[in-house]
């Protein structure tokens, strides 16, 4: 983990304003009087890959906007095996539940080199008691939080791993079919099957022409082919 390139609030509001993806994250309703409310830093992270957010049970002490990359939510079953609940891309918000004085319900781990802000729990806080604007954010945020692991469930915990698959694919890939290649430990965690079952549907998509990996780390999707698969239609 890089050190924060914010040190003070001060620095860390005019951020906040100049935040090239302000309409996406938390404070994309705030006006420019509303971040004189802010008297705690907000901290600006880069992080490599493996890098912990927090940890599960962990006291909830802020919450984590995603500027780029890719940060997973890991829950640990009692068997000792992990399960990947969900993925946050740029403009999500991790941690909500720290609001609630709530320890951490899962852990946060970098999935794709991130850049993030941590918001202390206080800043949130006190924006929600003084402006509404801020409201409607968080109630947003809840909603989406809750239909994204609705959508995680139905997609990636029914039907076989092939549909499985590539209703992951669909969910993270671009317009122009770029998608990111995950390790297949991560793969196995997030479709709920082995490591080896997850390896070898891989396999399958790459001999049927489904996605080809030009490089490492990424591919790119047959959408269509994706479309059929994923509804069970080829």
């Amino acid at each position: 983990m890089k050190k924060s390139r914010i040190d003070a609030a001060w620095t860390g509001k005019a951020e906040c304003g100049r935040c090239g993806i302000r309409d996406l994250v938390l404070f994309a309703d705030l006006a420019e009087p509303d971040f004189n409310l802010i008297h705690l830093p907000i901290e600006e992270r880069e992080l490599d890959v493996e890098s912990v957010l927090y940890s599960a049970g962990q006291d909830g002490s802020a919450l984590f906007t995603v500027r780029t990359g890719l940060v997973k939510l890991v829950q640990y079953l009692p068997e000792g095996t992990l399960r990947i609940v969900r993925l946050l891309g740029p403009g999500a918000t991790a941690g909500l539940e720290a609001l609630l004085g709530q320890p951490y319900e899962h852990s946060a781990v970098v999935l794709q080199r991130a850049l993030v802000c941590r918001i202390p729990r206080q800043v949130v806080e006190r924006l929600s008691t003084e402006t509404p604007r801020l409201h409607g954010q968080l109630m947003q945020r809840w909603h989406g939080a809750l239909k994204q692991a609705d959508d995680w469930l139905t997609g990636l915990s029914t039907g076989k791993t092939s549909q499985r698959l590539a209703r992951l694919l669909l969910h993270v890939m671009d317009q122009d079919g770029n998608a990111p290649l995950f390790s297949r430990e991560d793969l196995g965690a997030m479709l709920g099957v082995t490591t080896v079952h997850a390896s070898r549907t891989v396999a399958e998509f790459k001999r049927n022409g489904v996605l080809r990996e030009p490089k490492s780390g990424r591919c790119i999707c047959d959408r269509a082919r994706l479309e059929c698969i994923a509804t069970a239609e080829c």
